[in-house]
């Protein structure tokens, strides 16, 4: 594990980021951990996506996804194996909650085999039956319906002051 933080960028994800951007979600996906994204999919939701990199390569990613006036879904959320433990994470998670705040939205759900984290982040657990039946469309696709163990956690997102 690296002993410094390096010289790091948060941005909006572009174009020629999706093929590291899969690299790094397939990583997970592969452990089981979350899903794969395909090219196409992650192309057509480039622009739901933020990105950390270091000026060589892809370390974080995640995406904030709208799915009604008032909820968005934080996914993908992910960082390179030897970048953890930097706090990337948890960066690129606070921004995806003030980018979601920008938008007007109330509330952002995250589906998650890491509780910990994410209640470090503001999240709290949830039954899944609280969140509507429209965010259960990809869940139908992945080999583990119905019998998913993931933790459905939401974060409920207060207007900030000035």
């Amino acid at each position: 594990m690296p002993e410094t933080v390096p010289q790091v960028r948060l941005r909006k994800a572009s174009i020629h980021d999706v093929p590291a951007i899969q690299k790094l979600i397939k990583i997970y996906a592969d452990r089981d951990e979350m899903l794969h994204r395909s090219l196409n999919e992650l192309y057509e939701t480039l622009r739901d996506f933020i990105v950390i990199d270091d000026g060589r390569e892809m370390l974080a990613c995640a995406a904030i996804h709208v799915t009604w006036d008032d909820l968005a879904e934080l996914k993908s959320v992910t960082v390179a194996p030897h970048a953890k433990g930097l706090g990337l994470g948890r960066l690129i998670v606070e921004n995806c909650l003030k980018e979601a705040r920008e938008l007007g939205l109330r509330r952002i759900f995250a589906l998650t085999y890491k509780p910990g984290f994410f209640e470090k982040c503001g999240f709290t657990t949830i039954d899944r039956n609280m969140l509507p039946h429209k965010v259960w469309g990809e869940c139908i696709k992945c080999h583990k319906y119905p019998d998913c163990n993931e933790t459905a956690m939401m974060c409920y997102l207060q207007e900030e002051t000035p």
